[in-house]
């Protein structure tokens, strides 16, 4: 019996058999909360003692995982949506800078950055990274500043600045024997320099903090690049074909159930043509273009302005109200909240929420990730003539209520740095 617990901390008891992967429990549990189906869903392995936690892979044994915990250890299995799963095969080339990639600098200056990565996960293999990273050094709480180098045969750190002579370069890690861990609350336990921690920790470490190779980032560009290296590292090819084969599993029909809770955006939309007696789908791509473009005359002739205000709803309770039915409204969160919620799901351009203001009691919050950062847009409600409308920009953009306000921003980015592309969301187990 496997135990998997919910963001919101409710828990469900399931059976898995010795062969189970992460991924088919993850299947079996959005069959069961009725969730929209994507692969961003993941099972994230807590050690709640030692502030660690990662994401396992596709292919991972759950049962296997579970029997390698302490016995009465705080370890967890939690059911929650990682956004940054596979971000390292769809945005490499920001994922693995230029300055961290030893054959960048020294090699291949003919070849582009990004296609020499390209090469790198294409073939299954893992670049050389290197960099400097803070070390905590065995048995003290004193952190040393080291220059790292991932390389074929391991992991290793320079004894004389940022020297690779052989002579100087200590063996660090075996990362075949070990797995990968984001280190949350780094200050309080482990008194991390910096938020950006994380944690080589062996297989034969099963509960006390003694054994674990403490490390800490600079920036979370820099961690989020030695986390990828470290996959790709120990997993190679296999983490390939976990994403070619995710790919391939939203291309097949969704399994048959009750219909989930979404906004009119989640679904696939196509052109129409009503213009007879019986509506019908446009497939040609001309004529679609063709509609498209007098649907857009139409509309100009309509109105004066660039952005018209809404149909009059004299302050309606629905549109005042309507937002709470979809999944990424979040009611009244704290910004911090926000921010660790966001970045437990993955710090990808355009992963956004809605919330309600701490500071103004009518107004809201959009919170939306952009080159992993969290930043927060206020949404102020306002009255002309009787029509409520929201707005970002003083005025200048005006929505009816808050879904259409999400929408347009995912098909236009307009005042903010990028589109609006995965929404955070809780489910109840």
């Amino acid at each position: 019996v496997v135990k998997v617990f919910g963001e919101d901390g409710a828990c469900r008891s399931l059976e898995a058999s010795p062969g189970t992967t992460a991924r088919q429990l993850c299947e079996t549990l959005v069959r069961r909360t009725r969730a929209l189906h994507d692969h961003s869903w993941a099972l994230v392995e807590l050690h709640q003692h030692l502030a660690l936690e990662r994401c396992l892979e596709d292919h991972e044994s759950v049962v296997e995982v579970q029997s390698s915990w302490a016995p009465g250890a705080e370890s967890r299995f939690v059911f929650r949506k990682n956004f940054a799963k596979y971000e390292l095969f769809k945005s490499n080339v920001s994922l693995f800078p230029e300055v961290m990639v030893s054959s960048c600098l020294e090699a291949n200056k003919s070849m582009a950055h990004s296609e020499l990565i390209q090469n790198f996960l294409n073939s299954g293999s893992c670049p050389e990274v290197q960099g400097f990273l803070q070390l905590r050094e065995p048995g003290r709480k004193v952190w040393k500043r080291f220059h790292f180098s991932l390389r074929r045969s391991g992991l290793y750190y320079s004894t004389k600045g940022t020297s690779k002579d052989p002579r100087h370069l200590q063996y660090f890690a075996d990362l075949t024997e070990s797995n990968i861990y984001y280190v949350t609350q780094g200050k309080k336990l482990y008194g991390t320099p910096t938020e950006f921690g994380f944690c080589i920790k062996p297989h034969k470490v099963r509960g006390g903090v003694k054994g674990l190779k403490l490390l800490c980032s600079e920036d979370e560009q820099s961690r989020s690049c030695w986390m990828a290296a470290f996959r790709l590292f120990k997993y190679g090819m296999q983490l390939y074909r976990n994403y070619q084969q995710a790919q391939a599993r939203l291309s097949q029909p969704p399994w048959i159930g009750p219909t989930p809770l979404r906004s009119v955006s989640d679904n696939a939309l196509v052109a129409m043509d009503f213009s007879g007696c019986t509506g019908r789908v446009i497939e040609n791509p001309s004529e679609v273009l063709t509609a498209a473009l007098e649907e857009a005359q139409a509309w100009r002739k309509k109105t004066t302005h660039r952005y018209s205000l809404p149909a009059a709803c004299h302050s309606s309770p629905l549109s005042a109200a309507i937002h709470r039915t979809q999944p990424w409204f979040h009611g009244r969160i704290s910004r911090e909240d926000t921010q660790q919620l966001i970045g437990r799901q993955g710090l990808v351009d355009g992963v956004f929420l809605v919330r309600e203001s701490q500071r103004n009691p009518k107004g809201f919050v959009l919170s939306l990730c952009h080159l992993q950062r969290v930043k927060h847009y206020l949404i102020l409600p306002s009255e002309e003539e009787g029509r409520l409308y929201f707005t970002m920009d003083d005025g200048q953009t005006r929505f009816a209520d808050l879904i259409q306000l999400v929408e347009f921003h995912q098909i236009n980015r307009g005042i903010l740095p990028c589109k609006l592309r995965h929404y955070c969301t809780c489910v109840a187990l």
